[in-house]
């Protein structure tokens, strides 16, 4: 697995690399090195030999660095230098960069100096304004004759582009579910900037008939949206409608739903998820606490045992470098203390 080492001027570093623990878990293979007032370049860059020397695989190093041109990037240098052929620098360090990083080692890139291609636009994306009229506007490219003539020759492939006419078939007819989630917090920084980039869907629903009806909720989920994924809340009526849909056939679909009942719900009306995502189940009176994340009362219980007697399988993680749980064992242990809260 690649190395990550985050370094930067005062405690930026450090503290990144604790967000991102937050966010994604703890990461095996990282370590982060910070230049402290009054300290030199010969201690930075002990520092960062340090942290080399603490990864468990150095045949891979990618550095993330808040600036170029500081002592941080200069002696982080010195040492890519003997390893031009591996190692790399990517400066201008934000946490969707590390995120990223992250997630693309994860998914099983083994090159350092491909991630570090891969993350520059990616932090770009990251810089965002509210409101948004507030971003400057991007320049439009120059056309060229080949680019045209390319564009004449995929004319055919390219996806239909405004209102598609009612009964149009793209692809298969049938929207590909990707991911299924069930987390109270519904679209946040996690799912953002972890599971988003792990699955690659084009489209983030979030299934609910009462949060749909929250305008405050709605607009926040959908500012979440990563770059490029369009977020919609719709309610279980028109997700249906959706899902037999032709004109979907080409959605790639993240779904989210807030509660056990929500997703149970849209498996009974034949959104058909094969598998489910198990991540915050928040505690609300009357609850049983199994998992630092996972509460459940005994309309949850029985949702997730029809769930799963309708075939659905269950991946129970918060994050993504979390272990599963055992849903099984989660649900004996529910309905235990459930019963024992009883009497």
């Amino acid at each position: 697995m690649v190395g990550i080492i985050l370094a930067s001027h005062g405690g930026f570093a450090e503290g990144i690399f604790e967000s991102g623990q937050m966010i994604f878990g703890e990461q095996k293979n990282v370590a982060h090195a910070i230049l402290k007032p009054g300290e030199g370049p010969d201690d930075f860059h002990a520092k960062l030999e340090k942290a080399v020397d603490s990864l468990d695989d150095s045949d891979q190093v990618l550095f993330l660095i808040d600036l170029w041109g500081g002592t941080p990037f200069n002696q982080a240098s010195t040492m890519v230098k003997e390893h031009e052929d591996k190692w790399a620098i990517v400066t201008g360090m934000n946490l969707p960069m590390v995120l990223e990083a992250y997630g693309t080692r994860l998914g099983g890139e083994e090159s350092a100096q491909k991630i570090a291609t891969h993350l520059v636009n990616v932090a770009k994306d990251g810089v965002k304004t509210l409101p948004e009229s507030l971003a400057p506007k991007a320049a439009a490219p120059k056309a060229d004759k080949a680019s045209n003539d390319d564009k004449s020759a995929d004319k055919d492939k390219q996806e239909p582009t405004g209102t598609i006419a009612p009964g149009t078939v793209l692809g298969d007819g049938h929207i590909k579910y990707v991911f299924a989630r069930i987390d109270g917090r519904l679209l946040h920084g996690q799912v953002a900037t972890v599971w988003t980039p792990m699955f690659k869907p084009d489209r983030i629903i979030v299934v609910s008939d009462s949060v749909c009806k929250n305008k405050l909720r709605v607009q926040m989920i959908k500012n979440a949206a990563p770059a490029g994924t369009h977020a919609h809340v719709v309610p279980l009526k028109k997700m249906v409608e959706v899902s037999k849909d032709p004109r979907f056939g080409n959605t790639r679909a993240l779904l989210l739903f807030e509660t056990a009942e929500d997703a149970d719900a849209a498996k009974k009306a034949g959104i058909d998820f094969k598998k489910l995502n198990v991540g915050t189940m928040s505690f609300k009176k009357g609850d049983v606490s199994l998992t630092k994340d996972i509460s459940m009362n005994q309309e949850d219980v029985d949702a997730i045992k029809d769930l799963r007697d309708r075939g659905v399988k269950f991946d129970v993680r918060a994050v993504a470098a979390d272990t599963p749980h055992d849903m099984d064992k989660l649900l004996e242990e529910a309905q235990t203390k459930l019963d024992q809260q009883k009497n």
